[in-house]
């Protein structure tokens, strides 16, 4: 009996190695498809993570902005700061400081997540509250948002209410204040 001890020795050394070269090829796998999977992670869904949570932005045109994330929308968030709101248009902000290190699908974001920005800037020029419209070349706008286009937003400025087209392409952030 001696013989089917070393054989049945022998058989389990196999399948021991036959299963670690299985884990092997299914860690490589898996870390395949989670890179895979990753790839499909949105900047704002990692925002939308990351609501009611003190953050820094860094947005080209505006500098870093700062305050707390209240709420997030198909190409753009709102940050409630002291004295000041920003209303920032995600494909201007070049970096995130302070965000969660999870994502929500888009599938799981309340409805009001799925309007754009030209939405959030409507609500602004109804409000009729003083703004400043920061441009990613880093010139801004002072005045009131009186109308919102399809692609535009016009800037009434100063005390002769002379009417500015600012394309929404080339909005940074726009900030209410105040007063």
């Amino acid at each position: 009996m001696g013989w089917e001890r070393e054989l049945f020795a022998v058989l389990d050394d196999l399948e021991q190695q036959a299963e670690a070269a299985y884990d092997l090829e299914r860690a490589a796998e898996l870390a395949d498809r989670s890179r895979a999977e990753y790839q499909q992670v949105t900047l704002a869904s990692r925002l939308v993570a990351s609501l009611d949570t003190d953050l820094a932005l860094d947005v080209r045109g505006a500098g870093l902005l700062a305050g707390t994330l209240e709420r997030v929308g198909t190409g753009w968030c709102h940050l409630r700061a002291p004295a000041q709101d920003w209303v920032v248009h995600l494909p201007a902000v070049t970096a995130v400081h302070g965000a969660s290190s999870r994502s929500v699908p888009e599938v799981a974001w309340p409805v009001t997540s799925r309007l754009g920005i030209t939405s959030a800037l409507r609500r602004l020029a109804d409000a009729g509250e003083r703004c400043v419209v920061r441009v990613v070349d880093g010139s801004g706008h002072d005045g009131t948002l009186a109308r919102v286009g399809a692609d535009f937003v016009e800037v009434r400025t100063g005390a002769s209410g002379r009417a500015v087209l600012v394309a929404t392409a080339a909005v940074a952030a726009v900030q209410s204040r105040e007063d």
